[in-house]
C-alpha cells in the first residue's frame, strides 16, 4: 500500500479523534469518556485494514475534454469516474485480506480467478488506455516508427488494413467483455497480431 494513503488514514482519524473542543472542567467521568472515545478513534484510524484499496484509480494525463470531438467530455467523465472506479473497487473487494501485488502479477493466474481477471483486468486495461490516448493536436503530430509501419505493412498489407481488422475485432459482441482488443507481437517477434 502507498504511504500517502496509510498517512492519510492516520490523519483522519487523529483528526477525529481529537477535534472535539477541549474542556478545562475537572469532570472525571466525562473526561474518561471523551478518552475512551478519542481512543478508539484513534485506534480504529491505525487499525484499518493496511491491504484495503490496494489499487487505485489513476488521474487522467489530461482534462476530460482533452480527447474532443473524438471522445466528448461526459463520455471520458463517466468511463473514468463510474466505470474505471467500479474496476478498482471490485478488483479491492476481491483481494481484500490478500497481500498486495503489482496488477500484472496479479493478472499472470487471473484465468482461474473469475473476479480478479474481470476487475483486475479491467483495471489494467484501463490505466493503461488512458495512458495511450492523447489529445488530437498531440496525437496529430505522431506517426508509426518505421520498424513499426513496415511490420504493418508485413502483417497486415498496410496500416488501414490493420485498423480495419482491430476494429471488427473490437466489435461489439466479437469479444469478451468491453471490447478489448490489443495490436501485439507474435512470439517469434517477426510479426503482429491482434489479439
Amino acid at each position: 500500500m502507498k504511504l500517502s494513503a496509510t498517512i492519510s488514514t492516520l490523519l483522519i482519524a487523529s483528526a477525529s479523534a481529537w477535534s472535539t473542543p477541549m474542556s478545562m472542567k475537572a469532570d472525571v467521568g466525562s473526561n474518561r469518556r471523551d478518552l475512551l472515545k478519542k481512543g478508539a478513534a484513534f485506534a480504529a484510524g491505525i487499525a484499518a485494514p493496511i491491504a484495503a484499496n490496494a489499487y487505485e484509480l489513476p488521474d487522467l494525463p489530461y482534462p476530460f475534454d482533452a480527447l474532443e470531438p473524438y471522445i466528448d467530455a461526459p463520455t471520458m467523465k463517466i468511463h473514468h469516474d463510474k466505470h474505471h472506479a467500479t474496476y478498482v473497487t471490485n478488483i479491492n473487494k476481491a483481494t481484500e485480506g490478500k497481500d498486495e501485488v503489482p496488477i500484472l502479477d496479479l493478472m499472470a493466474d487471473a484465468l482461474e480467478a473469475t473476479p480478479v481477471r474481470n476487475s483486475g483486468g479491467g483495471h489494467y486495461n484501463h490505466a493503461f488506455f488512458w495512458e495511450e490516448l492523447a489529445p488530437h493536436d498531440k496525437a496529430s503530430k505522431t506517426k508509426p516508427s518505421a520498424d513499426l509501419a513496415a511490420m504493418i505493412d508485413k502483417s497486415f498489407g498496410s496500416f488501414d488494413e490493420m485498423k480495419a481488422k482491430f476494429e471488427a475485432q473490437a466489435a461489439p459482441g466479437a469479444v469478451f467483455g468491453s471490447g478489448w482488443v490489443w495490436l501485439a507481437v507474435n512470439q517469434k517477434g517477426d510479426a503482429l497480431q491482434i489479439i
